[in-house]
């Protein structure tokens, strides 16, 4: 019988689902119990603090090996996908640069794409990293930004939506508690760059275009 989980800051599908031991995240987020949960959510890598994940029953794997011999099993741990986006005061992609991801003590050595674009496989555990960009001109080069994998809070609450306005470079201030002027603020500014009506609330409208832009 299913168990309950109740979703903590950073976490994930993929990380609750390596938390309870389990090699892939599909198992749970497939599972019938969480149908509630992925209508309300849509996205696995972005839960809210205090949402519910139900945990299901292990299913026992069986592999017929002839006896008197030694048999090697491995199991791969989940890995995700760390996508990125660098770009400048501006709003232009910092594109081509060489750079340095750092998660969990591992450093990655990569280069951003044409559209500023940095992605790299991390372990489903990752939880805070840092990214440095080398060798082009930008106010970024050689600084430190630092990142926090899971964090992301879905649009739909004001927490994610600031977190998205501020990454997009809209400064909305920050969650705890929220500046509702600054956030106000940057919701019109964001509505104007984009087309939108500006009323300084971030409605269904607005929060479409907020994923839209920011990519998630």
């Amino acid at each position: 019988m299913p168990k309950q989980h109740t979703v903590k800051l950073g976490e994930h599908v993929a990380r609750i689902a390596e938390q309870h031991g389990f090699r892939t995240y599909r198992i749970i987020w497939d599972h019938p119990a969480n149908a509630a949960l992925r209508q309300k959510r849509q996205n696995p890598n972005v839960l809210y603090p205090g949402d519910q994940v139900q945990i299901p029953d292990k299913q026992a794997k069986r592999e017929s090996r002839p006896a008197g011999q030694t048999h090697r099993f491995q199991v791969k741990g989940e890995e995700i996908i760390l996508r990125l986006v660098a770009e400048d005061i501006h709003g232009k992609p910092i594109a081509n640069a060489d750079c340095e991801l750092r998660i969990e003590g591992q450093v990655y050595r990569l280069k951003s794409d044409a559209s500023g674009r940095i992605e790299h496989q991390v372990p489903a555990s990752s939880e805070k990293g840092e990214l440095v960009i080398k060798n082009v001109e930008t106010p970024w080069k050689e600084q430190t930004i630092k990142l926090q994998i899971g964090h992301l809070h879905p649009v739909e609450e004001v927490s994610g939506q600031v977190g998205r306005l501020n990454n997009l470079g809209y400064y909305a201030g920050g969650v705890d508690p929220p500046d509702e002027l600054l956030l106000q603020s940057a919701v019109e500014e964001f509505q104007c760059d984009h087309g939108l009506d500006v009323d300084g609330k971030c409605g269904p409208d607005t929060q479409q275009k907020l994923l839209e832009v920011h990519g998630c």
